[in-house]
């Protein structure tokens, strides 16, 4: 596992550069004694490793900018990706506060040669939108919902694509979570489109951290939702990360099919092919403790497999990496 004696470790995302893995992760300090106070003080840290248990704590890989910005408050989740000139892309979420108080998120990225040295790019390049997606100025959220970016390459070679945690402006308030979408040539300049998935009387108020995967050769989106946030049929299950049959890594997205992964013990599931071995691996951070309280630290790796229709965790953890 890999966690910090004097920081809140949570939402974590990887790169392989071939010969090590680089986990990013969000971290602010144990002194602020409240783990809800963590949000608004969130920077992006940076380990590395070479068997994906064992992690060795480097620089940190990006700070809040000085106002103004559109990441002036906090630095939240992203993705990284390496353009095929070896430049690596780190997207990542910015967050300001509104007049009243609530936070406002938009999307922006990094770049960097070695995944050390970051440089960003300085303005956001994808906002909330509509007439697809939910502003703050509807009044019914806590936040405009636009972040967590998942990046890859169009599976033709068109490009590349964005998942992104959106929300729809209509439908039921705690069902409107939604797949949002956007669309590069370039990996610089986006193209806003429309969500891949609807909002549903059977769904989430948010799907954080979404990732889509194709696992021994099915394809399968997670995303992560407590029950607090979801709609009161999907309270009961107290699920933490939950995953969706899909048609390809673009969807079409059912999130009415959703089945949990993990409780809610554990959140931001998210899976790695491991190199040598091809293996699948899911990850997640300790959320909630047996006393009730919030945890932290990323868990080490948990093999994953299908069984019928569905993706669940395995016991053993496979050969080194």
């Amino acid at each position: 596992m890999f966690d910090l004696p004097d920081s809140w470790v949570w939402d974590y995302w990887f790169a392989d550069d071939g010969e090590r893995y680089h986990l990013f992760f969000l971290y602010a300090s144990r002194a602020l004694h409240d783990p809800e106070a963590r949000h608004y003080r969130a920077s992006v840290g940076h380990a590395v490793s070479t068997d994906l248990v064992e992690w060795t704590q480097v620089a940190d890989a990006l700070v809040r900018s000085d106002a103004p910005a559109f990441d002036e408050l906090a630095t939240w989740t992203g993705s990284v990706v390496r353009h095929p000139d070896g430049t690596w892309f780190m997207f990542y979420t910015g967050a300001t506060l509104a007049a009243d108080g609530k936070n406002v998120q938009r999307i922006g990225y990094a770049t960097s040669t070695d995944l050390f040295t970051w440089t960003k790019a300085g303005a956001p390049v994808l906002e909330a939108t509509g007439p697809w997606y939910e502003k703050l100025s509807s009044g019914a959220w806590h936040d405009e919902a636009f972040r967590d970016p998942w990046v890859f390459a169009d599976p033709d070679g068109n490009g590349w694509h964005m998942l992104i945690t959106a929300r729809a402006p209509e439908g039921p308030v705690d069902g409107r979570g939604v797949v949002g979408h956007a669309w590069s040539a370039d990996l610089r300049t986006w193209e806003l489109r429309e969500p891949l998935s609807a909002p549903t009387a059977d769904g989430f108020g948010q799907l954080e951290v979404l990732q889509a995967e194709i696992v021994d050769g099915r394809p399968v989106l997670l995303f992560s939702c407590l029950k607090e946030q979801s709609t009161a049929s999907r309270r009961a299950a107290a699920a933490g990360t939950w995953a969706v049959p899909a048609e390809s890594l673009l969807g079409p997205f059912d999130i009415d099919t959703a089945y949990p992964l993990t409780d809610e013990r554990l959140y931001v599931g998210r899976l790695l092919q491991r190199r040598s071995d091809g293996e699948w691996l899911l990850f997640a951070f300790r959320n909630i403790g047996e006393d009730g309280r919030f945890q932290g630290g990323v868990t080490d790796p948990m093999p994953v497999r299908w069984e019928g229709d569905r993706l669940v965790r395995r016991e053993r953890v496979g050969a080194s990496a």
